[in-house]
């Protein structure tokens, strides 16, 4: 059998306003339950939700930086459903006319390129959670239930994909280059840990040719969970395929601990949620000078960045990959490499180094004690053989833990690297003196011992001498 996986995604986020899609309660996350609430999230009788301009321009936004097409007149629906985490028994949604449709997002895997269709950036608004007391914090085996409806009415931005991907891998990037432009919007903080960041995908598996029976996964709260659930799902439609079994449409659950997905309900279709235009809420009719001011005020995107880093700085795919994955590391490693320093070796540090001193930490780019004008002294240092690379690493951990400049640093501690070539020979004799068995070893082509004698003659230095320069001398004297 030929197999082919198709994915598609469907992407939930939560916009940052103050306030609610059609009210004026508070948006912010948390709060004891039930206390962010009005008559019209909760949906009294008489009460009459107002549209959230800021969200109408937010999601606009995204569906620019998406190459989608905005829509001169949309409306609202009433997605109908009886959830307990629904107070009006229904969701103002959108449905056949969404504010935008039509878009694309390229993605990078290396080897290739994949365009992957964007049908629809459409607004509605969140749920409340449901809180299931019990063992399996799952319903099923629940004792009871709790219901917080502080999350009702947030709005939502919601990008539905076109069953475009082909791998979990491809997921994977898809969704970190999607997180990344959110980012760059400013629209949503996208914490997946908050539900800010939500995804569901679609996955089948189609058999020589012929299209596969769709599955739906849920609770996916991270990018491993995501590939973790897809890797599994496509293995376990494709055994049941080769069993001779029939893959049933339907949603399922995914449990990290396990590693597993298990059946949630069967798969709703359009029609199950019976679909009609809201009948409190005017269409959407967006002024084309407001359009064309989102356009053109549209920051440069992730993966025009990577682009450029690639071709403007010469660095590799990788490093420009992750230095672009947030706009202030950026913006960080742009300034930074602006003073006059080799971008190359700036980025290096800045993935390297500095961004491990920074997870540690749990340090923003944003509130780095490093600022770029003491990375770019840090790089200066080494190019102009004042500091080992391996000194260097010292030098950033203490301007790291101190905010001193790396210059005074190495002055205050007297870390200035020997590269005096009279006063390496001095010590270099003295090493090849105390070592005859590693000299002799070095007269007769053995690569190894060059590194014992370097490491005395760093042992002697305290590190302090310059690495090329004496291994050229102790290969001066014994080749």
């Amino acid at each position: 059998m030929e197999f082919e996986t198709v994915i598609g995604l469907e992407i939930h986020v939560e916009l940052s306003t103050d306030s609610k899609m059609f009210c004026s309660c508070s948006a912010g996350f948390g709060g004891e339950p039930n206390t962010k609430t009005c008559p019209v999230c909760l949906g009294h009788p008489g009460s009459l939700p107002v549209p959230n301009r800021r969200a109408v321009n937010d999601t606009i936004l995204l569906a620019l930086a998406l190459n989608c097409d905005i829509t001169g007149c949309s409306i609202f629906h009433r997605k109908n459903y009886f959830y307990p985490d629904m107070p009006k028994n229904f969701q103002i949604s959108q449905y056949d006319i969404p504010i935008s449709s039509g878009g694309t997002l390229e993605i990078d895997m290396g080897e290739y390129t994949r365009t992957v269709g964007i049908t629809r950036v459409h607004l509605e608004e969140d749920t409340g959670k449901s809180v299931h007391v019990g063992e399996s914090g799952r319903i099923h085996g629940a004792e009871y239930s709790l219901e917080d409806f502080n999350r009702a009415g947030i709005p939502l931005a919601e990008i539905v994909s076109e069953p475009d991907l082909r791998t979990p891998d491809e997921a994977r990037k898809f969704m970190q280059l999607l997180h990344s432009t959110i980012r760059y919007l400013e629209i949503s903080d996208c914490k997946m840990e908050e539900g800010s960041l939500r995804c569901d995908a679609n996955i089948s598996v189609a058999v020589d040719g012929s299209m596969g029976t769709k599955v739906e996964i849920k609770n996916m709260n991270s990018f491993r969970a995501m590939h973790r659930a897809l890797t599994y799902e496509e293995q376990r439609q494709r055994r049941t395929i080769r069993d001779g079994g029939e893959v049933v449409q339907e949603t399922r659950h995914w449990d990290d601990a396990r590693g597993t997905t298990s059946p949630l309900r069967s798969k709703e279709e359009a029609f199950d949620y019976r679909y009609f235009p809201e009948p409190d809420l005017v269409p959407l009719e967006p002024d084309e000078a407001w359009v064309r001011e989102l356009r053109e005020g549209l920051p440069e995107l992730p993966g025009d960045r990577v682009r450029r880093f690639v071709s403007e700085y010469g660095l590799s795919r990788e490093i420009a990959e992750t230095l672009t994955g947030e706009r202030a590391l950026a913006d960080y490693f742009e300034d930074a490499a602006g003073k006059g320093q080799d971008p190359v070796a700036v980025a290096k540090w800045i993935a390297g180094d500095l961004g491990a001193l920074l997870n540690d930490a749990a340090v923003t780019i944003q509130s780095c004690p490093v600022g770029t004008g003491g990375l770019s002294e840090l790089v200066e240092l080494i190019d102009g053989g004042v500091i080992s690379g391996k000194m260097a690493k010292d030098v950033l951990k203490e301007a790291f833990e101190t905010g001193n400049s790396p210059r005074l640093i190495v002055e205050e501690k007297g870390l200035t690297q020997i590269a005096d070539e009279s006063e390496l020979d001095t010590l270099v004799d003295e090493v090849i003196e105390e070592n005859p068995g590693a000299a002799d070893d070095m007269r007769d082509g053995k690569e190894q011992a060059l590194k014992f004698l370097m490491g005395q003659v760093m042992k002697k230095t305290r590190g302090k001498a310059n690495p090329k320069a004496a291994s050229d001398i102790i290969r001066k004297r014994l080749t």
